[in-house]
């Protein structure tokens, strides 16, 4: 049932990232700077871009290569790179962007990889709040003193990218479980949960939804942009669709086996990882064998089912607007730092910030995977539980007057019971983090619009 779509979602520009692999020094034992890297533009390399995101233009005729393809071709672009300047910071210009961030990341990507468990793009953080300073943040097992470090371990406090443009760097610290824990079990009891299992008489999003051996959350009313642009619903492509039952049926609240129940419909298609060109273009990174999760299923609602039930206000929310488009070439405040919401079968309504966009991680087979979104729950609370994968995350309004609906932006796929959490503030605890993909990106993929009023319904 994977998804092999040929449109990204998003119109990108033709300019690329490159990778320089090499060595890094801390000369200076009180600050650990990245000695700044000075390019030159060559006629087989293409030309600098005139505005102020310097990055070499990306061939036309190269324009739907593979990622090994790509990787070759930085790799022959990293010829023309001049020797390393030692001694002081970036002078060049700030990187402001997402995509300005996610090719400085690509450019260093290699160096990176050596360093760190993965990394993600936003800003640093200080005592567990973000700040307003644009940074790479790197993720490791665990933050040493410098003292205990040789030159060559440091990670410099900035890398500079191709055009001189340069971006802060944060280490963050990853305290990995080794050994997966056990996903939590617990089930917030509340009211609006009780409605999602089964006891109200409408259904939308954060619902229960299950299969023969599997639930979830639904999380979004959508329909077909193709054929007879059925009217369905979104959710992960983990919750619908399980292997051992090929019809894929899918039902509220419980499966047959279970008790009493409504069949809602069969999975149409769906999605689990697709290759980065299908979604970040070519700014994701080098690495040959380049995945991002898009997890993902449309299931259209069977005829028998009665369409009155189906409500498009999110319960605990109210009517949401329509989807917050993910440009890259959006200032980085744009996205990371925003406050979310969402609501689920098992944690009902919980708040939290998106903390990073587009973070990347490598297997031990060294294949690379990137998810979009890292979202931490407010006040140390977890922003999901088990249960509550394909929850919509709802930007909130950043101003009070009531006007402004909150903005569906993603959908969750993970929690971190089985991968590990991040230590933000010296003293606290670690935090569990939640995944989530671009909603944007995964709708058009699958083809599919959201159905936000009861008119459009």
């Amino acid at each position: 049932l994977d998804l092999r779509a040929h449109n990204s979602g998003s119109s990108q520009s033709e300019e690329s990232a490159l990778d320089l692999e090499g060595d890094y020094y801390c000369n200076d034992p009180n600050r650990h700077e990245l000695s700044p890297l000075s390019l030159e533009a060559f006629a087989s390399a293409g030309q600098l871009s005139e505005t102020n995101t310097a990055y070499f233009s990306w061939p036309a005729c190269r324009r739907s290569d593979d990622a090994e393809d790509r990787a070759n071709y930085f790799g022959n672009l990293q010829k023309g790179i001049l020797p390393e300047i030692f001694g002081r910071r970036p002078t060049g210009l700030q990187a402001t962007t997402l995509l300005e961030l996610m090719t400085i990341r690509a450019f260093h990507s290699k160096f990176l990889r050596r360093f760190s468990l993965g990394t993600a793009i936003g800003f640093r953080i200080r005592t567990g709040v973000l700040t307003d300073i644009p940074a790479i943040l790197v993720f490791v097992a665990r933050k040493v003193h410098k003292q205990w470090l040789s030159p060559a371990q440091c990670l410099p406090a900035a890398l500079e990218g191709p055009g001189g443009v340069w971006c802060d760097v944060d280490v963050v610290e990853f305290a990995y479980y080794g050994v997966p824990a056990a996903t939590p079990k617990e089930q917030v009891y509340t009211e609006l949960v009780d409605g999602f299992g089964g006891s109200d008489s409408s259904i939308g999003s954060g619902s229960q939804v299950a299969t023969q051996e599997t639930y979830g959350t639904l999380g979004a009313i959508v329909k077909s942009r193709t054929g007879s642009r059925q009217v369905g619903f979104l959710t992960n492509r983990h919750v619908a669709v399980d292997l051992d039952y090929p019809s894929q049926k899918m039902f509220h609240p419980l499966p047959p086996s279970l008790g009493p129940c409504v069949y809602l419909g069969a999975v149409e298609r769906a999605t689990s990882f697709i290759t980065d060109d299908l979604w970040y273009g070519i700014y994701a990174g080098t690495n040959p064998e380049t995945f991002v999760r898009a997890d993902g299923a449309f299931i259209p609602f069977s005829e028998e089912f009665n369409m009155a039930n189906v409500t498009t206000q999110v319960k605990g929310v109210g009517e949401i607007g329509n989807v917050h488009v993910i440009d890259l070439q959006a200032p980085i405040h744009s996205l990371v730092g925003r406050r979310v919401a969402k609501v689920g079968r098992s944690s009902g309504l919980t708040k939290g910030t998106i903390m990073a966009y587009s973070l990347e991680y490598n297997d031990e087979k060294g294949i690379c995977f990137f998810t979009d979104f890292l979202v931490v729950g407010e006040n140390q609370q977890t922003f999901d539980l088990e249960g509550d994968s394909g929850s919509m995350i709802l930007l909130t309004p950043q101003d009070n007057s009531g006007n402004e609906k909150p903005k569906p932006v993603g959908i969750i796929w993970g929690g971190t019971a089985n991968r590990g959490r991040l230590k933000l503030k010296a003293g606290q605890p670690p935090v569990n983090w939640t995944s989530g993909v671009d909603l944007g990106r995964l709708l058009d993929l699958l083809e599919l619009d959201l159905v936000t009023s009861a008119q459009e319904l």
